[in-house]
C-alpha cells in the first residue's frame, strides 16, 4: 500500500506564491508590485515559511488589503518590513532597514500575542491580493477605483480559494481594514462562503497614523479578537 504523502502548509504556501499570475491590468496605468519576482525576496519568503509553517495544522487567516511598497513589497512577507523580518523572524537580510508602520503595529501585537513562533504557529497573515501596485509612483488599493476592483475581483476570489487550501481553519476569519476592505471581503465570503464567524480590526496602518496616541487600547483589541478567534477552533 502507497502511504500518501501530505504537503505541509509551507510547501502550498511555497509553491502559490511561485506561480501568481496577476491579470492584465495596462489599461489601469499602475504598476505590480510582485515580490515574489525577486530572487532575494523569494529566499526570504522560503525561509520564513519553512521556519514557522512546515507542519500541517490549521491556522486562523489573517487578510489585509495589498503589500505596499516599504514592507512586504519588499520582503514578500505579509506586514513584514526588514527590520521586523530580521529582529522578531531572526530571518537575516541585505534590505535597507526602513521600518513601515503596518509592520510596526502588527509586531508590537504579536510581541504582546507571545512572539513570532506561537503567533505565527495560531494564524497566517496575508492580503486579499497577494501582490501589491502603485500608480503615479505612491500605493494604490485594489478597490481605490470601482473599475480597478471590478477587473481584480476575480483573481481575489481565486487568490483566497488557493489559500484556504494551504489548511486554513474556517470557522473564523480575522479582516485588517474597517471600510472597504472588509466590504469587499464580506461580499466575497457572502457570495462563495467561505468563512463562518467574521471579524474585523481596524487597519494597521490606520492605527499608526491617525490612533497612535490610543496605541495600547488597539493592541488589546487585537489581542481580544484574536483570543475570541481562536476559542473557535
Amino acid at each position: 500500500m502507497i502511504k500518501k504523502v501530505t504537503k505541509t502548509f509551507s510547501e502550498r504556501a511555497l509553491d502559490f506564491y511561485s506561480r501568481i499570475q496577476t491579470p492584465n491590468l495596462t489599461r489601469f496605468s499602475v504598476k505590480i508590485i510582485n515580490p515574489f519576482q525577486n530572487e532575494n525576496s523569494r529566499e526570504y519568503v522560503k525561509r520564513f515559511y519553512k521556519k514557522f509553517y512546515s507542519d500541517s495544522r490549521k491556522r486562523i487567516f489573517v487578510f489585509g488589503i495589498n503589500p505596499g511598497r516599504f514592507g512586504s513589497g519588499i520582503t514578500g512577507v505579509p506586514f513584514t518590513d526588514p527590520v521586523a523580518l530580521e529582529k522578531y523572524c531572526g530571518i537575516g537580510n541585505d534590505l535597507q532597514k526602513r521600518k513601515e508602520m503596518s509592520s510596526e503595529f502588527v509586531y508590537k501585537c504579536i510581541s504582546a500575542f507571545g512572539g513570532s513562533e506561537k503567533f505565527f504557529g495560531q494564524f497566517y497573515l496575508t492580503a486579499l491580493s497577494p501582490v501589491g501596485f502603485t500608480k503615479r509612483g505612491t500605493n494604490y488599493n485594489y478597490y481605490d477605483d470601482p473599475d480597478f476592483l471590478k477587473c481584480t475581483r476575480p483573481f481575489l476570489v481565486a487568490s483566497i480559494k488557493d489559500q484556504i487550501g494551504f489548511g486554513a481553519d474556517m470557522n473564523a476569519v480575522i479582516i485588517f481594514g474597517s471600510g472597504k476592505n472588509s466590504k469587499v471581503f464580506e461580499d466575497i465570503n457572502k457570495e462563495h462562503g467561505f468563512f463562518h464567524n467574521i471579524y474585523v480590526l481596524e487597519h494597521p496602518r490606520y492605527v499608526m497614523q491617525y490612533k497612535r496616541k490610543d496605541i495600547v487600547k488597539y493592541i488589546s483589541k487585537y489581542m481580544d479578537t484574536f483570543e475570541r478567534a481562536l476559542r473557535l477552533k
